[in-house]
């Protein structure tokens, strides 16, 4: 879904389009009927990239279901490498805001154990989505055809919440709340205690049916717990 849609439901992975195509005038506010080919292109693109991968989605079927000619795909976004990096790294800017959201307040929590639990039911729940999942997979996929995007994208995304992890954590053992004496390897662990299995399970069966909402709070719950009984100082 591009920025432009009006609802956002649960299961939807959020790409931001730059509504302007190459060349147009800054100083001019973006043509409305350029908003809709792109935020078309882009939407259909997207879909199609997900169910299909890079390779085997083609400009022509792009077009087509866009209801527009391949004319308005080059000239709106260049060719189809652009157009997939676009959309790549157009997921990017949602995660960096959810990633603000999530560990905002982590490190001054009264109750840390808490805070560590809730933090873990929402990160595994925000990524246990079946296009967020999907664009995982296609990237690892196409990681060594553009290893830049890959790399850049797991800058934005996965490793920023590693980093802001990483800074909470620390400033949880200044505190005396953790014993993380390596606040990354701590944010890596608890990563992928929370996300781990989910994630395995996606890349390797990717028919296989999502947990539950119950059985995902489960999950992450007892990966909280595992990690509360690592790193909780002794006393």
């Amino acid at each position: 879904m591009t920025e432009t849609d009006p609802d956002t439901p649960d299961d939807v992975l959020v790409v931001r389009i730059p509504m302007a195509a190459p060349g147009t005038a800054a100083s001019r506010g973006p043509d409305p009927r350029v908003v809709r080919t792109r935020t078309a292109i882009a939407t259909v693109a997207t879909t199609l990239f997900l169910k299909q991968g890079y390779q085997g989605t083609s400009i022509d079927e792009i077009a087509a279901a866009a209801k527009v000619s391949k004319r308005s795909v080059y000239n709106n976004f260049g060719d189809k490498q652009r157009l997939f990096t676009e959309i790549v790294l157009g997921a990017t800017p949602t995660a960096a805001e959810f990633t603000e959201q999530l560990v905002a307040g982590l490190a001054h929590a009264d109750d840390v154990p808490a805070a560590l639990r809730a933090l873990a039911r929402r990160h595994l729940a925000a990524v246990a989505q079946p296009r967020v999942l999907q664009l995982r997979r296609l990237i690892i996929l196409e990681a060594t055809r553009f290893p830049d995007l890959a790399a850049e994208y797991y800058r934005r995304a996965p490793g920023r919440v590693i980093d802001a992890l990483t800074t909470a954590f620390a400033d949880l053992h200044v505190r005396g709340e953790l014993h993380v004496p390596d606040p990354r390897r701590a944010a890596e662990h608890y990563s992928y205690l929370i996300l781990g299995a989910v994630f395995d399970a996606a890349l390797f069966a990717p028919g296989r049916p999502l947990p539950t909402a119950p059985e995902l709070d489960e999950i992450a719950d007892s990966g909280a717990t595992a990690f509360l009984t690592a790193y909780r100082p002794k006393r």
